[in-house]
């Protein structure tokens, strides 16, 4: 049933204490190693393309492209943190982006009522999901694969294969299209949820009881931990989420179609593979699923404007999602020996 099992390496206070400045270096660098390789990016391609990279024009083009993939990045780890894992990112943010139009063009209710039953939607998908997984006992790999691929023959249905399109209010548009301080309002919805994340998973029993399950579910029932509970509730939350990012593409793209949206799964999976590699190595974590979402929006956008083609983007998130699994997987592996 563990899909991902869930471990931290960071190092203790009272372990750094014993070290020396240069060994306190040598045991951080695994912890903080991406962040250093993504402000090395940053600074390489600042130095490459100083008339076009290191701009606010490809700092707001940046931004705008990849807040949505943080955005199902962010929803994807929390059922990993319960060692769980939500396929539905990808396939159900095609047919909720379809549907928070469609209500509105198709059936003329006003778009605050249909971004709120778009989020009921996808609150309910995450508790099909949770239910399936805790209750039916399926792989949550399976369950929501099968999940994912009935919402997205949905969504062909749905359109039959067309475009929805259709004049939409101004408020809707504003979702996606408002700017705040010159940067894209998405961006601060993703900060805004990047914090409440982390509080509550950091400093919170409801994120000290999802960690405990992902590492060890039996050990948390014996402890009392309700385990049923709290992966439903992960699977609802990140439901919730998808659901949010269906809302703001179809804010930025204005029209649905079914063909769009699948092209998010896989980075989205691997920003919450890459958060498992650093800030606290071997875990999932808020922060490091952030910069995980952040080397791969400076990577692609240096490596496209040095003249990459069109198929350098997946083939730099497939490698990195097997570069990101082998590190996680290393690092499982290093602290059942420390266990050991």
């Amino acid at each position: 049933m563990q899909s991902i099992e869930s471990n931290a390496l960071e190092p203790t206070a009272s372990e750094l204490k014993k070290l020396s400045f240069g060994a306190k270096l040598i045991r951080l660098l695994p912890v903080y190693g991406l962040v250093i390789l993504t402000v090395a990016l940053l600074i390489l391609f600042s130095v490459l393309l100083p008339d076009t990279f290191p701009t606010m024009l490809n700092i707001r083009a940046i931004v705008s492209d990849k807040a949505i993939i943080a955005l199902l990045s962010l929803a994807a780890m929390i059922p990993m943190a319960a060692g769980r894992i939500d396929l539905t990112v990808g396939y159900g943010i095609v047919l909720w982006h379809i549907l928070a139009i469609s209500l509105q063009t198709m059936f003329g209710i006003p778009w605050p009522i249909a971004v709120v039953i778009v989020l009921c939607l996808g609150a309910l998908v995450g508790l099909l999901n949770g239910l399936l997984v805790e209750v039916a006992k399926i792989d949550a790999f399976i369950a929501t694969l099968g999940t994912g691929t009935v919402l997205y023959a949905l969504a062909l249905w749905h359109t039959g294969g067309r475009q929805i399109v259709g004049v939409l209010p101004d408020g809707f548009y504003s979702i996606n299209g408002t700017f705040v301080f010159g940067l894209p309002i998405t961006g601060y919805y993703v900060l805004a949820i990047t914090v409440v994340m982390w509080l509550v998973l950091e400093y919170t029993p409801i994120g000290r009881y999802l960690y405990a399950i992902g590492a060890n579910p039996r050990a948390a029932e014996l402890n009392g931990i309700p385990t049923r509970k709290f992966v439903m509730g992960a699977f609802v939350s990140s439901g919730l989420l998808t659901a949010l990012a269906g809302v703001i593409l179809a804010s930025k793209l204005r029209i649905g179609q079914a063909s769009v949206g699948l092209e998010y799964l896989l980075p989205a999976l691997v920003g919450a593979f890459l958060g498992s590699t650093t800030i606290k190595p071997g875990r999932v974590n808020v922060w490091g699923t952030i910069v995980g979402v952040a080397i791969l929006a400076i990577g692609i956008s240096g490596i496209q404007q040095i003249g990459g083609s069109f198929w350098v983007e997946p083939m730099f998130n497939g490698v990195t999602l097997l570069v990101a699994i082998g590190i996680a997987g290393y690092a499982q592996r290093r602290k059942g020996a420390s266990k050991k």
